[in-house]
């Protein structure tokens, strides 16, 4: 049964999106020094090491991987291994403001997804909610121009983010559905350590050969530095472990429903990071499109009639 939202719960549903909005930003201020999928595949075998102590109990359970290695390995590559990626890609030609915002496009995502592979049909609310997010997103990709929107050429970074977007949609729908050995009595005992962290080694794979393929066709070094190492352990533990370890608290607490409102703040942080680290300010059409994202969201989520 989910209980009343609390201070405290508040607070542990605010920080994802603040740290979600943070490696955006962080992304975006290490392009010229670490290479996109590199990033990827260093940030997640460093969140991998700093949550082993916690997800152990692995170890003893490798049987129970190699039967369902498959959905895991599927799980892992469009949770952490595409979704992160195509993100450090997006803001190489994008803005962190940009990719958060064309991020809240998920729910249109999330109903296509839905209704091509699982047969779920969308209520008329929800097209309504998508409908406004969508042209959020439109307001975004057309930077406030009519005349733009109508000779729209999306720059590379935008591109990535629909695809990255796409991918956590199917992720999601990976987790609610997910295959009868992963359901019921047949379902692992793993704690929440240990079911992250078994994608993050996924992930992590599917990571390290993307980096791999950067590294052969246009390498380029990592120009290590103080800050650089800083922002790596910033993605490793913000992002990676404390955000999803507060956003599982508080799902569990107070229901997707009430806690898919907070997701609405990633672009308003990352507003805010951006002015106030690389100097890029938010123009009248960001703050638009967030307003349109959020009533949009707000529709989606009436309770039916």
């Amino acid at each position: 049964m989910k209980t009343a939202l609390t201070p405290r719960i508040a607070l542990l549903l605010v920080l994802p999106p603040l740290l979600w909005a943070g490696n955006a930003v962080v992304g975006r201020a290490l392009v010229g020094s670490v290479p996109p999928l590199a990033l990827n595949a260093l940030r997640w075998w460093l969140a991998l090491a700093l949550l082993a102590p916690l997800a152990w109990r692995l170890w003893h359970t490798r049987a129970a991987v190699r039967v369902r290695w498959v959905h895991l390995a599927l799980l892992g590559l469009v949770g952490v291994g595409s979704y992160n990626a195509l993100q450090y890609l997006a803001v190489h030609t994008s803005t962190p403001l940009n990719v958060t915002l064309i991020a809240a496009s998920g729910p249109l995502f999330m109903m296509l997804v839905g209704a091509l592979l699982h047969g779920e049909r969308a209520q008329a609310r929800q097209f309504a909610g998508a409908a406004l997010s969508l042209a959020g997103v439109a307001l975004v990709l057309s930077r406030g121009s009519a005349q733009v929107l109508r000779e729209l050429q999306l720059v590379p970074g935008d591109l990535y983010m629909l695809l990255a977007t796409a991918s956590w949609a199917v992720y999601s729908w990976m987790l609610a559905r997910p295959p009868a050995s992963m359901r019921g009595d047949a379902r692992p005992h793993w704690n929440w350590a240990e079911f992250l962290g078994v994608q993050m080694l996924f992930g992590s794979l599917w990571a390290t050969l993307g980096a791999a393929g950067e590294a052969l066709l246009e390498p380029a070094p990592i120009r290590w530095s103080a800050g650089v190492a800083a922002a790596l352990l910033y993605v490793a533990v913000g992002p990676s472990l404390i955000a999803y370890r507060c956003w599982g608290i508080g799902v569990a607490t107070v229901g997707p429903a009430v806690a898919a409102f907070f997701t609405n703040l990633t672009p308003l942080f990352a507003a805010l990071l951006s002015a106030a680290l690389l100097g890029e300010w938010p123009a009248w059409y960001h703050g638009a499109a967030f307003v349109l994202i959020a009533a949009g969201i707000a529709v989606s989520s009436l309770p039916r009639r």
